[in-house]
């Protein structure tokens, strides 16, 4: 286990442990105020339960790095509760709580791969690519005159049964690219 030798070491996206759980930095804002002692302003994200803390990281404090591994795994299946997936390379299977899976589960199909984090040897979270294509299976048709203001953007359901903004151009049918992050309409793939 690592320690982060100053606190310009703690950015988004590093693994910490921080009062014995792996937390992943959500945002991170360094404060240096007159007369003051400079302040990393952080929101971490707790791995084994998705809540996010705010905390500040004074000099001097002792931040260590976490071990995470990171495994390619298929998404099963769900019942509800729970998530399923296996192992690529031992095929083990696992299960992972709904609240750990979160938004995330809105844009997996049965067989997708995903990226698994294992703290400890145990699963924690799941990520998936920042980009993932989806197939359209409802979307009304557009109006004619609606698109006299610009940007114009109409719901259609997608085939994991989450409902986006989409153009009205966008078909039943087509294959469109979506941001899991932002959870956006990214562009048409076919």
């Amino acid at each position: 286990m690592a320690i982060i030798p100053n606190l310009n070491g703690i950015k988004k996206g590093t693994s910490i442990i921080y009062e014995g759980d792996p937390y992943v930095v959500a945002e991170a804002n360094f404060v240096r105020m007159q007369q003051r002692k400079p302040v990393m302003q952080t929101k971490i994200k707790n791995l084994l339960n998705g809540k996010v803390t705010e905390v500040n990281f004074h000099p001097g404090d002792k931040v260590a790095e976490a071990d995470l591994q990171k495994k390619k795994s298929d998404y099963l299946y769900n019942d509800g509760s729970n998530y399923y997936f296996m192992t690529s390379d031992d095929f083990e299977q696992f299960s992972l709580p709904s609240e750990i899976v979160g938004h995330l589960s809105k844009y997996m199909k049965d067989g997708d791969k995903v990226d698994v984090l294992y703290f400890a040897g145990s699963p924690v979270s799941i990520s998936l690519p920042t980009k993932v294509e989806l197939k359209v299976v409802s979307a009304p048709e557009g109006v004619k005159g609606n698109s006299a203001q610009g940007r114009v953007m109409k719901t259609a359901e997608l085939e994991t049964g989450v409902n986006i903004q989409v153009p009205l151009f966008i078909k039943e049918g087509d294959i469109i690219r979506v941001n899991t992050e932002t959870e956006e309409y990214c562009e048409r793939v076919t």
